[in-house]
C-alpha cells in the first residue's frame, strides 16, 4: 500500500500524449513487463495514458485473454498492484495484422505478408508522431524479429526527439513463462518453464532503451502528414541523403531532382533553365533587374530560354514578349523566383535547398544556382507513373 501511495504522489513529468507501441507474437506478457519497466521500475517514471498492440491473430487472442479478460486481467491488476492511473487499452487498442482481403493474419510467413506488416506498423508510427502533442514510446521486445525491425526502422524514418525506442528484459527464471507478467510487491509462487518454483516478487524487469537516427528531416511533408507505405517512405529517406541532381527537360516543361519528376509551369521553367545554363557555361552569380526599372538584358535572355519551351505556342510568346518590350523589372523576376521556388519546396521539403536559386546571402544580391555543374544536364525524361513527362 506504501508503494501505492508513493506512485500517486508522483508528479509527471510531461503534458504530453504520452503512447506506447509494442509488437508482440504469442506472448502478451511484453505488454505488462514494458508497462511496468515503464512506470513502476524507473526513474523517471513514464506512464503511458494509452497502449496500442500490433499483432497476430493468435495474438490478439492470447492478448485479449490474458491481458484484458476478467480473470486473469494481467493488465488492470498490474495498474492495481502498483496504484498506477488509468491508461487506455482495451480490444480497439489491438490491431491485427491481416492481408490483402481484409483477413487477419495467424502468422507472417510470406513477402507480401512482410509487405502488409511493415505498411501497418508505418502507417501506425506515422499517424502517432504526426501528432505534435504527443511522445510516443516504441518496445521491439516481441513478435518475430522483422516486425521489431520495422517498427524501429519506422521509427527511425518517423521519430522525433522526445520519442523513445526500447527492449525490455526479464531475468532468469521468469523470462519467457507463462506464468510470469510483472514483479509482483507481494509474494506469489509460480512454475517456471524448467518446472522448477520461483516467487514473482524476486523477478526483475528492466528497460534497455536503444538508441536511434531520426531521418525525419529527409521526408517531405506529403509523406509525414499523408499515408506512406514503408516502401515509400523508406525511398524518400534515401532520396534525401543521395547527391543532389537535376535534369531539365524543356519539351516536357518538367525537372527530375532528388529523384522526383516535378512539373514546372512555363514562366519558372524559363528562369530555372536561364539560370542553369549560366552555370553551366560558367558564367558569375548576376544581380536581379532593378525595381520598376525594365531590364532589357533580363528579358533578351529570359525570352530565349521561353521560346524555347514554347515553340509551338506563338500565340502565348508573342503575348509574353509584349509583356517584356521594355524590359524585365525585378517584380516580374521576384514573382517567377518565388513561384518556382513554392513549387519546389512543396515536391521536395527540406531535400529543396539546393535546388533553389541563391542569392549569395549579402547585399548586394548576386543570384546563381550552387549545384555543382556535373550535377546538372538538359535533357528527356521518362514518363512518371501518370504516363505524364
Amino acid at each position: 500500500m506504501e508503494h501505492r501511495k508513493e506512485m500517486r504522489g508522483k508528479k509527471e513529468n510531461t503534458e504530453r500524449r504520452r503512447i506506447l507501441l509494442a509488437v508482440t507474437g504469442l506472448s502478451p506478457q511484453v505488454i505488462t513487463e514494458t508497462v511496468y519497466a515503464l512506470a513502476v521500475a524507473g526513474p523517471p517514471a513514464w506512464v503511458p495514458h494509452e497502449v496500442h498492440l500490433v499483432t497476430t491473430a493468435e495474438g490478439a487472442r492470447r492478448a485479449r485473454l490474458a491481458l484484458l479478460s476478467e480473470r486473469p486481467a494481467w493488465f488492470p491488476r498490474l495498474l492495481e498492484d502498483y496504484g498506477l492511473p488509468p491508461i487506455a487499452f482495451d480490444d480497439g487498442h489491438i490491431h491485427v495484422l491481416d492481408d490483402e482481403n481484409g483477413n487477419p493474419l495467424d502468422d507472417i510467413r510470406t513477402l507480401h505478408d512482410n509487405r502488409r506488416a511493415a505498411d501497418m506498423i508505418t502507417a501506425l508510427v506515422q499517424q502517432f508522431t504526426g501528432d505534435t502533442e504527443s511522445e510516443l514510446h516504441l518496445s521491439i521486445a516481441g513478435g518475430r524479429k522483422t516486425m521489431g525491425y520495422y517498427l524501429g526502422y519506422a521509427l527511425s524514418l518517423f521519430g522525433r526527439p522526445q520519442d523513445r525506442l526500447s527492449h525490455v528484459l526479464v531475468d532468469e527464471p521468469f523470462e519467457s513463462s507463462w506464468n510470469f507478467f510483472y514483479p509482483t510487491p507481494y509474494s506469489q509462487v509460480i512454475e517456471t518453464r524448467d518446472n522448477s518454483l520461483a516467487d514473482t516478487r524476486d523477478a526483475r524487469v528492466t528497460l534497455a532503451e536503444i538508441p536511434f537516427v531520426t531521418l525525419r528531416h529527409g521526408l517531405d511533408q506529403r509523406l509525414l502528414e499523408g499515408e506512406a507505405t514503408f516502401s515509400e517512405a523508406v525511398a524518400a529517406a534515401r532520396r534525401s541523403f543521395a547527391p543532389p541532381s537535376l535534369t531539365i527537360d524543356l519539351d516536357g516543361q518538367a525537372i527530375e531532382a532528388g529523384g522526383r519528376i516535378i512539373h514546372i509551369p512555363p514562366r519558372q521553367l524559363a528562369l530555372y533553365s536561364l539560370f542553369a545554363h549560366r552555370l553551366l557555361d560558367g558564367e558569375d552569380a548576376v544581380p536581379a533587374p532593378p525595381k520598376e526599372v525594365p531590364d532589357e538584358w533580363w528579358a533578351d535572355r529570359f525570352l530565349k530560354e521561353y521560346r524555347a519551351i514554347r515553340s509551338g505556342a506563338l500565340e502565348d510568346i508573342e503575348r509574353t514578349e509584349r509583356a517584356l518590350s521594355k524590359g524585365m523589372d525585378g517584380d516580374y523576376f521576384s514573382e517567377c523566383k518565388s513561384k518556382l521556388h513554392r513549387r519546389l519546396r512543396q515536391e521536395l521539403g527540406s531535400n529543396a535547398t539546393p535546388y533553389l536559386i541563391h542569392d549569395g546571402g549579402t547585399r548586394p544580391r548576386q543570384y546563381r544556382l550552387t549545384l555543382p555543374p556535373h550535377a546538372v544536364r538538359f535533357g528527356k525524361l521518362a514518363a512518371d507513373r501518370s504516363g505524364k513527362i
